[in-house]
C-alpha cells in the first residue's frame, strides 16, 4: 500500500510539473522563410516525427486549418511498418504523424512553429522524455524542395537566435513513405486522456497549444474515427520505451 501511495504521489508530481511547464511555454519566433498561404481548395501534407505519436497527433488535432492527422511510421520500409517491429528501434522507422492541412488557412512554416514550440523538444537525440531509441527521434520528412527549404531555414533561424539551450537535433530528410499505424493508436489521446503517459506528457502539450496559440486552437479535435464507433480496437495500457 505504501509503495502504491509513493508511486501515485510521484506520478502526481510529474503531472503538476508538466502542466506548470505547459503554462509557462512561450511561442517561438515565426519562420522568416515560409510557404505563402494559397487559395484554391487544395490540401497539403506534412510528416513530422517528435517522439511518441500519441501526443503529436493530439496537438495537431486541435489546430485550426488541419483537416486530419494520422499516427504512423516513416523512414523505413513498408513491410516493417508494424508497431511491435518499430518498437525494436531496428526498422529505420520513426513514430510519425501525417498532417493533412488547408494551405489557405495555415502554412507549412506555421505548422513547424507549433511543432517546435509545444509538440516536442527538438534538442533531444533519439529520445523524447522517457522514450528512448531511434524510433523516437525528431525528424521532418519533406515532401518537396519547398518544404525542405522552409524546414532547414527555420532550424537555422532558431539556432542562430539561441532559443534553446542546446542546438536543434531535428533531422530533415526526404519523405519516402508514410504508413498509418494500427487503428488502436489513432485518436489515442482523445480516447484515453487519463492514461498515465498521456496525462503526464501529452495533455500538457494540448494545454500549451491553447495558451500559446489561442488563435490557432480549436476546442473540438479533428478525429480519425468518429467518437460513436465501437471501441473494439485493443487499448494499450502503458507506453513502452
Amino acid at each position: 500500500m505504501k509503495t502504491r501511495l509513493i508511486a501515485a504521489l510521484a506520478a502526481s508530481t510529474l503531472i503538476l510539473a508538466a502542466c506548470a511547464q505547459a503554462q509557462a511555454a512561450t511561442s517561438l519566433p515565426a519562420p522568416t522563410t515560409d510557404v505563402a498561404l494559397v487559395a484554391g481548395g487544395k490540401q497539403a501534407t506534412a510528416v513530422l516525427a517528435g517522439g511518441c505519436f500519441w501526443g503529436i497527433q493530439g496537438v495537431f488535432q486541435h489546430v485550426k486549418g488541419v483537416k486530419k492527422v494520422y499516427s504512423g511510421y516513416s523512414g523505413g520500409p513498408g513491410a516493417m511498418a508494424q508497431y511491435e517491429l518499430v518498437s525494436t528501434g531496428t526498422t529505420g522507422h520513426a513514430e510519425s504523424v501525417q498532417i493533412v492541412f488547408d494551405p489557405q488557412q495555415i502554412s507549412f512554416g506555421q505548422i513547424l512553429q507549433i511543432f517546435f514550440t509545444v509538440g516536442t523538444d527538438p534538442t533531444q537525440v533519439n529520445m523524447q522524455y522517457p522514450d528512448q531509441g531511434p524510433q523516437y527521434r525528431n525528424e521532418i520528412f519533406y515532401a518537396d524542395a519547398e518544404q525542405k527549404r522552409v524546414a532547414e531555414a527555420y532550424i537555422k533561424q532558431l539556432n542562430e537566435a539561441h532559443v534553446f539551450k542546446r542546438p536543434i537535433a531535428t533531422r530533415v530528410d526526404p519523405l519516402k513513405g508514410f504508413f498509418k499505424a494500427e487503428d488502436y493508436h489513432q485518436d489515442y489521446l482523445v480516447r484515453h486522456p487519463d492514461q498515465p503517459y498521456i496525462a503526464t506528457y501529452d495533455i500538457p502539450k494540448v494545454a500549451a497549444l491553447r495558451e500559446v496559440f489561442p488563435d490557432r486552437y480549436i476546442a473540438k479535435p479533428t478525429l480519425v474515427f468518429s467518437t460513436d464507433e465501437p471501441a473494439a480496437r485493443p487499448a494499450k495500457v502503458a507506453k513502452r520505451s
